[in-house]
This record gives C-alpha cells, structure tokens and sequence, in this order.
C-alpha cells in the first residue's frame, strides 16, 4: 500500500483488487484496466461519467489564449484544448473529512500517584 501522504500506483492498486477480491493480479489488473479504457473511452465521446458515492469525470474546455514562451519571453498563441475534470461526489468528501477529523487515540493516562503521606511533610 503506498505511504500516508505519497500516491498509490497503478500497480499498488491492482495489487489492492487482488488482495480484496481474491482474483489473480492478472484478472485484477484486467479490471483496473478495463475500468481506466471505458472512463478515457467515454470522455473521448464527450460523455459524463457519474460514480455515484464516489464522483463525476467530465471534460472542461479551455479556451484559445495568449500566452508567453518562458525560454525566450516571446507571446504565443495557445490552441483550445479540452482537459478531463473530476468532481469529487458528497459522499467521498464527507468521508475524507470524517476520517481526517477522528482524533487519534488518546495516550493512555500515566499512572496515578499514590497520595502524599501528610506525615511526611
């Protein structure tokens, strides 16, 4: 599984698949693969797709704009292009949150002390 704070592979991922469901890695990475080709299949189409409790992917367009060759400073054109967009669903965001907001368990309390002998003073 990948580090807290690093990024998961795709092969960390199907590792996961076949870990859960009991499949080879090869069916696993069939199914990741099978999943990622229709999401990028259904995008080239222009469509949208909705994983309810999870969330949207959908294509954004950007349009034509003047922009500026870092290299030498001189002004270029850039083309309009259309770049994939996910929206992550309520559900996902509302699960995140819960998770990142659970306290970590709590030490556990030292000890007590036995009470001072008030002779001893």
């Amino acid at each position: 599984m990948s580090t807290p704070g690093g990024s998961m592979t795709k092969a960390e991922l199907v590792e996961e698949v076949s870990r859960v469901s009991d499949l080879t890695k090869k069916h696993s990475e069939v199914i990741v693969d099978t999943v990622f080709k229709s999401i990028i299949d259904a995008l080239h189409r222009g469509e949208k797709i909705e994983l309810r409790g999870f969330g949207s992917f959908r294509l954004r367009k950007r349009e034509p704009r003047k922009g500026r060759n870092p290299k030498t400073g001189d002004k270029v054109d850039v083309p309009p292009k259309k770049v994939p967009y996910f929206k992550p669903g309520k559900e996902l965001k509302d699960l995140i949150n819960r998770q990142a907001a659970e306290p970590s368990p709590a030490p556990s309390p030292a000890p007590a002390l036995p009470a001072p002998d008030s002779a001893a003073v």
